[in-house]
């Protein structure tokens, strides 16, 4: 296959999968945009590939999530063949059968977190999650940055990467205090081993092309060139854009392609956006043309200078204030990981409570993180929810980060035969991250 192409595209819109037929999660978000770029003759361009979607395996899901009772029983069909899709993107990449390449695959994933009950925000299982490790494993990667532009906080992508120090998360999305989940504040910087590899910019609504530019051009390109990453992935959200019914912000189609074209990830991902006919059609050409490295400049939406609502003076400030605040951060990011590391000794721990807004189910965890000099350092978690129609469901796993030591290893694996020797739990796992291993004990 000859390697002339700049973007591959992959489509996948699930027609068997919905929330409800009338949901905004739904397959007419892929269906107008492709309709688009049908009639724009795009797919007839020598810079544009298509390829078909793969379908995941179950092994490409356990290497990222714990699933109780078992992952099989959460997922349908579709979410193997969205994670699926992702993968065919990036095994186009890292063969060099192209540049760059695109997933417009739904259902999406970015607020699926690595112990999964159900679903949440949407999501089941975490695309861009599932894809990272997998091309680990493939590959080789090591470092991989993740910038999340959705509206709304990867709230289950940071929580898989929080204790990996060779994962840049940033995201930037409205902020937290104003829509779902509720998180991604810049005080969620990663466990004590990883400081400083979550990044969050809680933008205020409202904002516009003009304040999304500032912070990319000023903080997170920046950040993306001091950390270095073997690959970019993109999290594709394109819910900031001013016609959403699900959000408050201002950004327009050149605003969208103007960041893809900046941001020159090496695979992007859809997740979010919902407004079908008014925007995405025109964000997600933009964002192909772009990432093809062809001319942008004419997606223009209809109407465009009625109905964008201009970014005011006081949103500008303040955005350039917690820019500033993080370029301060940033650069202080060695100095406080180390006090972190020596503030918590030999383990850090939190306790979290957490809502399935789909599911209605509600989970409490607990998380002990080993703070090992050696490695990543393995972890606990043990977990109870509360699900509806089966009641209470508990598990308890370790996990054994990539390239563990050998004491963090055998400490993980003392520590689930404690925890199954007690007996408080359903379900016990090891999780091996190394070996792609998802075994219950």
């Amino acid at each position: 296959m000859s390697t002339d192409a700049n973007l591959g595209l992959v489509f996948f819109p699930a027609f068997d999968w919905a929330i409800s037929p009338t949901h905004p999660e739904r397959q007419e978000r892929l269906l107008y945009t492709r309709d688009q770029i049908v009639e724009e003759g795009l797919l007839d361009l020598s810079e544009i590939r298509e390829y078909k979607p793969k379908l995941a395996s179950i092994t490409d899901l356990e290497r990222v999530h714990i699933g109780v009772p078992s992952i099989q029983t959460l997922i349908t069909d579709a979410h193997l063949v969205s994670a699926g899709g992702a993968i065919a993107a990036a095994d186009a990449v890292l063969t060099g059968q192209v540049k760059r390449a695109f997933a417009l695959v739904r259902p999406p994933g970015h607020h699926a977190m690595h112990v999964v009950h159900g679903t949440r925000g949407f999501c089941t299982v975490n695309i861009e999650a599932i894809m990272a490790e997998y091309l680990r494993h493939t590959y080789g990667l090591k470092k991989i940055a993740i910038v999340d532009t959705d509206v709304h906080h990867g709230d289950g992508t940071q929580d898989i990467f929080y204790h990996d120090p060779d994962t840049l998360f940033i995201s930037f999305h409205q902020d937290g205090r104003t829509l779902y989940p509720g998180t991604g504040f810049v005080e969620e910087l990663g466990s004590p081993n990883a400081f400083g590899s979550t990044v969050n910019i809680p933008l205020p609504p409202g904002t516009g092309d003009e304040g999304l530019h500032y912070v990319l051009d000023n903080l997170i390109q920046p950040m993306l060139a001091d950390f270095a990453p073997d690959l970019i992935i993109n999290s594709a959200g394109q819910d900031n854009h001013f016609s959403d019914p699900l959000a408050n912000m201002a950004i327009t189609a050149q605003g969208y392609a103007r960041l893809a074209d900046k941001l020159n990830a090496d695979i992007a991902v859809l997740e979010g956006g919902y407004s079908i006919e008014d925007a995405l059609p025109y964000v997600n050409t933009g964002i192909i043309l772009a990432m093809a490295g062809l001319d942008y400049s004419k997606v223009v939406e209809p109407d465009l200078g009625r109905r964008a609502p201009c970014q005011t003076a006081q949103t500008t400030a303040y955005i350039k204030k917690l820019t500033a605040d993080w370029q301060q951060l940033w650069a202080a990011r060695a100095e406080l990981k180390r006090r972190e590391i020596a503030k918590n000794g030999d383990f850090w721990q939190r306790k979290r409570n957490i809502y399935y807004d789909d599911s209605g189910i509600r989970e409490q965890q607990q998380e002990k993180v080993r703070l090992c000099p050696n490695c990543h350092g393995y972890r606990t978690i043990a977990t109870q929810a509360d699900v509806p129609g089966l009641g209470y469901q508990s598990a308890y796993a370790a996990v054994v980060p990539r390239q563990a030591c050998q004491a963090c290893r055998q400490q993980a694996k003392e520590a689930l035969a404690a925890a199954k020797r007690a007996g408080q739990y359903q379900f016990y796992f090891l999780q091996d991250k190394e070996h792609s291993i998802l075994e219950e004990i």
